[in-house]
């Protein structure tokens, strides 16, 4: 139970003064995430069609329950691009202030894999997968090595990757209950500021 040995309000985090204000008022509130980032038509597929991406599919992909899953997208970018103008449209694409990149790819990008938060266990397959370049939202220092003019990599930050998953659900909840409100919250709850 969400409340379970809290004794007075004051022991409630930021997050369950939220959810137990909502129940009181009779709102309820869905929380996912993991499940969004593997489902088809989740986080990675609005991260695609941000950038106009065709022919997305997963590139890491697995059958669970007779149901196609997978960790990764990949899909192709409606023209080739210099790596230096893929960087900024994915800077411009996600209101980004900075990308963290390894060097700059000296071949076009066409072919572009993603993967929305922490996505750097992805690296290699998206190599595999023929990726000119790859989106996440994170990646250890480590990982930038070894990839030079073999992948682009461009890592945009946790949240940012991620901020479009709002629009899925209330895409999902006003095709499954018509009728049913649906608000998207204009609150940034980004823990990291860019200086």
């Amino acid at each position: 139970m969400l409340f379970r040995g809290l004794k007075t309000i004051s022991d409630l985090t930021d997050v369950q003064r939220t959810v137990r204000k909502a129940i009181q008022q009779d709102i309820c509130v869905v929380s996912m995430h993991t499940n969004m980032d593997n489902a088809k038509g989740g986080v990675n597929f609005r991260i695609a069609q941000k950038l106009e991406l065709k022919e997305v599919a997963f590139f890491a992909s697995k059958t669970v329950d007779g149901i196609e899953a997978g960790s990764g997208v990949i899909g192709t970018l409606p023209e080739a691009m210099a790596s230096d103008d893929f960087v900024i449209e994915v800077k411009k694409t996600f209101d980004v202030e900075c990308a963290r990149c390894n060097q700059l790819l000296q071949r076009p990008i066409k072919k572009v894999a993603i993967c929305g938060g922490a996505g750097d266990f992805l690296l290699d397959d998206a190599v595999k997968a023929g990726a000119d370049a790859f989106i996440t939202g994170e990646m250890h220092y480590h990982q930038y090595f070894g990839y030079e003019q073999q992948i682009q990599i461009c890592v945009i930050g946790h949240y940012e990757s991620e901020q479009f998953t709002a629009e899925v659900f209330q895409e999902i909840i006003q095709q499954q209950c018509p009728g049913v409100k649906t608000v998207i919250a204009e609150t940034n709850t980004n823990p990291i500021l860019y200086f």
